[in-house]
């Protein structure tokens, strides 16, 4: 297949990096993951996201230049027109707002496209995924973070840039204080960031877990989802009770976008979520029926369908049409 029919597209998550090349009907040709560096700041995160895209795009036989755009999912709240990306809050020293496009775009010399990065994987599951039957659905992406993407007429709803920010519902006034400084947010009880924090505490204060022996066993710096999985197989007194908590606040979360939106599906996907699997998400619809409104007829609770590449094919379909080429981006 010509090069020109090629588009990458890039997964920005809190722990990893996920780049694949796929082809005009979306099938994935190469992929290529690395580490989210966790110091150093966002030029620091574009240099691992282009060393990413270019191992991607080796393993499909082409350079990146050669493709017809690359795509990127990005957390934090993401300017498409201006090609930047503010308060990525979950990547080391994202405070502020950094050319993320542009960046990109210098560094493997292609036309970049930006999205965020549950609305990307959101818009996935639509087009090509567990959202196909539904016209309205919330996609819930539980990760480091938790973020979702809202789907009414089969179009993303952005609202002024912000929608569905269901990470940052507030379940319990007064509570938890969560990774954006508010207190109380399903992400300050569901978030793989705010549960290690959570973890760390309960181990220091003399709690008896597994978690950190498990996180040393397998040369993991920070407590992934694969960790989590295994300590709760483990059967972990602490990963249990803290992932419990944040199965109920995701069910009180959800619920309330349902209540105030009447969606008739939910989609949960992200790192935790996908590596959890299908009992959980059961336990997240049992967690949401006691908060719904109209409990009779609860929305159908899915798991994204297409798994862990959902992200980045998400990112592929924000690249950029080759007509947007140029010289100074055609390579040569």
């Amino acid at each position: 297949m010509a090069a020109s029919e090629l588009r990458g597209g890039i997964d920005l998550g809190g722990t990893k990096i996920e780049a694949i090349v796929v082809d005009a009907t979306h099938n994935v040709l190469a992929s290529a993951r690395s580490p989210t560096p966790t110091t150093g700041g966002p030029a620091d995160v574009a240099a691992a996201m282009a060393a990413a895209m270019q191992k991607a795009a080796t393993a499909a036989g082409v350079e990146p230049h050669e493709l017809t755009g690359v795509g990127v999912g990005s957390p934090g709240q993401v300017d498409r027109q201006a090609g930047t990306v503010t308060g990525a809050r979950n990547l080391p020293g994202w405070e502020g707002t950094f050319p993320l496009a542009a960046k990109l775009e210098a560094l493997l010399r292609v036309p970049v496209g930006l999205g965020n990065d549950v609305q990307v994987a959101t818009s996935a599951e639509l087009e090509l995924g567990a959202g196909l039957p539904y016209e309205n659905l919330i996609g819930v992406f539980w990760g480091t973070g938790v973020g979702g993407g809202v789907v009414i007429d089969r179009k993303l709803w952005l609202g002024r840039g912000g929608a569905g920010e269901i990470g940052h519902m507030v379940v319990r006034e007064g509570g938890r204080r969560c990774t954006c400084g508010r207190e109380g947010c399903v992400e300050a009880y569901s978030g793989r960031g705010a549960l290690e924090l959570r973890a760390r505490k309960l181990h220091e204060d003399g709690e008896q877990t597994v978690l950190f022996e498990l996180m040393r066993e397998h040369g993991r710096d920070r407590l992934s989802s694969s960790i989590w999985d295994r300590a709760l197989k483990a059967h972990d007194k602490v990963a249990h009770e803290l992932i419990d908590r944040a199965v109920a606040a995701l069910g009180a979360g959800i619920a309330s976008a349902i209540n105030l939106l009447d969606l008739e599906a939910v989609i949960i996907g992200g790192g935790l979520g996908l590596r959890l699997g299908q009992p959980y998400v059961e336990r997240i619809a049992n967690a949401m029926q006691p908060h719904l409104f109209a409990d009779e007829r609860p929305p159908r609770v899915h798991l994204a369908a297409l798994g862990d590449l959902g992200g980045a094919i998400g990112a592929a379909l924000v690249a950029p049409p080759a007509a947007t080429r140029t010289a100074g981006t055609a390579g040569g």
